[in-house]
């Protein structure tokens, strides 16, 4: 029974590789040179896709609160802010090579310390591989020039404490949220979009008074929670892991991951941690409360989101396969919100200039100027744009036919249930709404 259901995680996630190339969501990083091991580049569909993730997160977490400032910081940052932080020292993974075939492996991510899982060969001694990717800026080679790309967004926020206290004056709690890349060299990028080289975060740092931090993990844990549900994540795939003392980070008094059941394992989505003022401490830097005349470090809560993983959660969450007929279905039941095209409009027949005429002027430019993610789709014949934009995860697809020029109605048919009903082209942005 093991075996089948590993074949069966093996093929979905088969699947959900080809759909994703096929239809344009993401490419295999430098393909046409052979690729570079942990990079992907994200297509047309893959960056809608991944846009309104995030736009559905600003909202949430920053432009419905009161509390939340956002911030956009430099990837490049003095090597200064890294040494404080404690990453070039301690920002390693610990790493084994064989002295056969020159394979890296990560430690704790092989059973057999000794022996190579590729080529049987004998395993090195265990060293420590710091993950930062090193680069110089300006023109000098000396040690001074050395920076980093930066395996976290959490520390443009931190040194950027100060100029936000001093520019709003907010009142704790409040918090300081930021979406954008991060880098680390991993050992063995693998399954993926899943552990990857280049990636994105979105990420909050929630700063509050020491006493409060309980309540505050709390209710972040909640927010979390809710946020994954609202962009349709499957929560029956979600679980809460408690991170033991001994495999938290460093700055951590307490972290919680939110693991995935993805086909290649129960592994991490999403993380909360409780960072104490271990960050603010290394920066020396603190808040002084106008109201009470007091000096303080304010604690740091940390919810943190990866972009990419989202995305392929959220995949294999909406992923569906049906049967009609004898003819396998594959379709992406997308949220409206989230999909990465909300309708697509189609000709019946696209040598047909009245109709092509009709459905460009009268239906499609009026819904891409209200919706944007509105697709234009005349390639091959309906049956075979219904099952494009079904892959795509598009919810409806309006068809302007020969009908429609007598009696102004056309043909919508829902992704999920493949009905299809008649609807006056006046009426159209509004019966689009009402589904959303």
């Amino acid at each position: 029974m093991r075996d089948i259901n590993k074949k069966k995680d093996n093929d979905l996630m088969e699947k959900i590789v080809s759909l994703c190339k096929r239809r344009g969501f993401v490419f295999p990083g430098s393909e046409i040179y052979g690729g570079l091991g942990g990079t992907y580049d994200w297509g047309h569909f893959g960056v809608a896709l991944k846009n309104n993730i995030k736009q559905n997160w600003w909202k949430k977490f920053v432009d419905s609160r009161k509390d939340m400032y956002g911030i956009d910081a430099a990837i490049l940052m003095r090597q200064e802010v890294w040494q404080a932080s404690g990453h070039v020292a301690g920002f390693a993974d610990p790493v084994v090579e064989c002295e056969k075939c020159k394979r890296r492996f990560r430690a704790d991510q092989i059973e057999d310390k000794k022996k190579c899982v590729e080529c049987d060969g004998k395993l090195g001694d265990l060293k420590q591989f710091n993950m930062m990717f090193a680069t110089k800026v300006g023109a000098s080679e000396d040690s001074s020039a050395t920076s980093y790309l930066r395996p976290e967004t959490a520390q443009g926020m931190f040194v950027n404490f100060k100029n936000t206290v001093d520019a709003f004056h907010p009142r704790l709690p409040f918090g300081m949220a930021q979406i954008g890349k991060a880098f680390r060299n991993e050992i063995t990028p693998r399954d993926f979009i899943f552990r990857v080289r280049e990636f994105e975060q979105m990420e909050i740092e929630y700063f509050i008074r020491s006493e409060d931090w309980e309540k505050y993990f709390e209710y972040w844990k909640g927010e979390m929670l809710n946020w994954m549900e609202e962009v349709g994540i499957d929560m029956a795939k979600v679980h809460e892991l408690e991170v033991a003392p001994s495999d938290r980070a460093h700055y951590s008094k307490r972290t919680i991951d939110f693991e995935f059941d993805y086909p290649f394992g129960k592994k991490e989505l999403f993380g909360l941690a409780y960072r104490t003022d271990s960050d603010l401490k290394n920066h020396k830097l603190e808040y002084v409360d106008e109201e009470e005349k007091e000096k303080i470090v304010p604690h740091v809560i940390e919810p943190t989101f990866g972009v990419d993983r989202a995305v392929l959660a959220l995949l294999l969450s909406v992923y569906v396969e049906d049967e009609k007929d004898g003819e396998i279905r594959s379709y992406l039941k997308f949220k409206p919100s989230i999909a990465p095209v909300i309708c697509a409009v189609s000709p019946l027949l696209k040598n047909k200039p009245e109709l092509v005429e009709y459905a460009n002027t009268k239906v499609y430019a009026p819904l891409k100027a209200e919706f944007g993610r509105v697709a234009w789709d005349d390639n091959g014949n309906i049956g075979k744009r219904y099952r494009k934009q079904d892959e795509i995860g598009t919810p409806f697809c309006i068809v302007v036919d020969f009908d429609t020029l007598k009696d102004d109605t056309v043909t919508v048919r829902d992704r999920d249930t493949g009905k299809q009903e008649r609807v006056k082209v006046s009426e159209l942005q509004n019966y689009i709404k009402e589904k959303i």
